[in-house]
């Protein structure tokens, strides 16, 4: 044994550790143990190929690469050597004594010196991990789930036309007094005891009576005055208001009304159309493509929320423990996407944020739980995906684009998106699965409830 692996060695099996680290928490029901042997002669030889390595291509002044003798390569990086010819050797050490015992590992083990010590040219090592639940088969006889519909009525239509309509509405100068969803353009100055305040006044600010962007109190104050006309009032600032200099503080205003303007809807005739993306403006394809496209967005809907349902039913109807490391590992992905998710909404994160991981527990523990119980399907019951329904699935949402063709073309060239598309694929397999196994019911689900549901 080489005095660098006798160090290595002493240093592993030290009693007590320089630092306490706690073990990681695992689930008890899925853990498991067992002893590991590392001969150091296999250590030896592993970090006697690393030094050759190092030896090949190492820069040290007054010596040319490849030149420099092994006996300063090993006072430089042996230990290092040392450290990762162990790491190697007890992972593969690992990664065999769990191969032949058939063991599916979840998540990364801890490694500690065993009590047992190893005899003369070995060393023994304790190996803590989580293995794999044993789902088993899930029975859904007699479980009800509900399967939702919901039919796209003209009066959806004309509620989707009007919709955008007012999201082009226009504004004409009208002699009348302001009221909501008019148009108005004032001159304001607040003070505070008799004091101005930053952002308390402007000179022809526009904005629209009704849609949120003043305080109530303010809109309510204009409401009734037209062009040219004034109106001195108290407004009361909320406790949480977000400008803290003036939070909980009662401001006196005087505003001037200097334009009201009412709105004005664009028709329904060739230029709307045309507005839409119909080349010739026919009134009638327009309707025709906003029905395809609301029918589209109903059967994506109630799909999900039929999903979700089968989802609920497959986690009722089977219980078994999760892994902690899968459960740590997705809260991690959750914190990551909540990160991005708050630089997309234009707040400076960093990766090193602070996010508690209790607020992503639950879910994460569903969606570690829920992929389980997928894959187990899956095998089961030979519910992988076939080209044919990954194709048909792409071109699905390829006929919410301009150029289909285009666009399978496109999402094709992406492994990653290939594997999503596959994988949700496979989740339908699970679905329609689910379906057939269980008692199922439909539940009519009104346009506008769907339509309001976060996606």
């Amino acid at each position: 044994m080489t005095n660098e692996t006798q160090e290595i060695v002493n240093e592993a099996q030290a009693a007590t550790p320089a630092v306490d680290t706690p073990a990681p928490v695992m689930t008890p029901s899925l853990t498991r143990s067992f002893d590991i042997v590392v001969s150091t002669a296999s250590i030896d030889a592993a970090t006697e190929k690393r030094l050759q390595k190092i030896a090949k291509t190492v820069k040290i002044d007054g010596f040319r690469p490849g030149k420099v003798p092994m006996s300063r390569v090993k006072q430089m990086y042996g230990q290092q050597a040392s450290w990762e010819a162990l790491n190697d050797k007890v992972g593969e050490a690992f990664a065999a004594k769990a191969d032949a015992d058939k063991l599916r590992i979840a998540g990364m083990p801890n490694i500690e010196p065993s009590e047992t010590k190893g005899t003369d040219g070995e060393l023994t090592f304790k190996a803590t991990f989580e293995v794999y639940p044993e789902v088993g088969d899930v029975n859904l006889s007699g479980v009800k789930i509900e399967k939702a519909e919901c039919d796209v009525t003209e009066a959806d239509i004309d509620r989707t036309l009007n919709v955008l309509r007012q999201q082009r509405v226009s504004y004409e100068t009208a002699d009348k007094a302001a009221a909501k969803d008019d148009q108005v353009t004032i001159d304001f100055e607040g003070k505070i005891d008799g004091v101005a305040f930053a952002g308390g006044s402007a000179q022809d600010y526009p904005f629209v009576l009704g849609q949120g962007r003043m305080l109530p109190e303010f809109e309510t104050a204009i409401e009734g005055l037209k062009a040219s006309e004034s109106r001195a009032f108290d407004l009361p600032f909320p406790e949480d208001y977000h400008g803290k200099d003036v939070a909980g503080k009662t401001a006196q205003f005087t505003v001037t009304v200097k334009n009201v303007a009412a709105p004005k809807l664009p028709e329904l005739d060739s230029a709307f159309a045309k507005s839409l993306g119909v080349p010739d403006g026919d009134v009638e394809k327009m309707k025709t493509d906003i029905r395809a496209n609301l029918e589209r967005e109903i059967a994506q809907r109630t799909k999900a929320m039929t999903k979700s349902n089968v989802m609920d039913a497959l986690l009722s109807a089977v219980s078994f423990d999760v892994p902690t490391a899968l459960v740590n590992e997705d809260i991690e992905r959750l914190q990551d996407n909540a990160r991005s998710d708050l630089r997309a909404r234009g707040i400076p994160v960093d990766d090193k944020m602070a996010l508690p991981a209790d607020i992503f527990k639950d879910r994460a523990e569903r969606r570690v739980r829920l992929g389980l119980l997928i894959a187990g399907l899956v095998k089961t019951h030979e519910l992988r995906a076939n080209s044919e329904q990954v194709d048909a699935q792409i071109a699905t949402i390829a006929q919410a684009y301009e150029d289909p063709k285009g666009f399978i073309k496109w999402y094709k060239t992406d492994a990653a998106r290939m594997a999503e598309v596959e994988a949700v694929t496979m989740e339908d397999n699970v679905v329609t699965w689910a379906l057939s196994q269980a008692s199922v019911s439909t539940k009519a689900v009104a346009f506008e409830e769907l339509m309001n549901q976060q996606r």
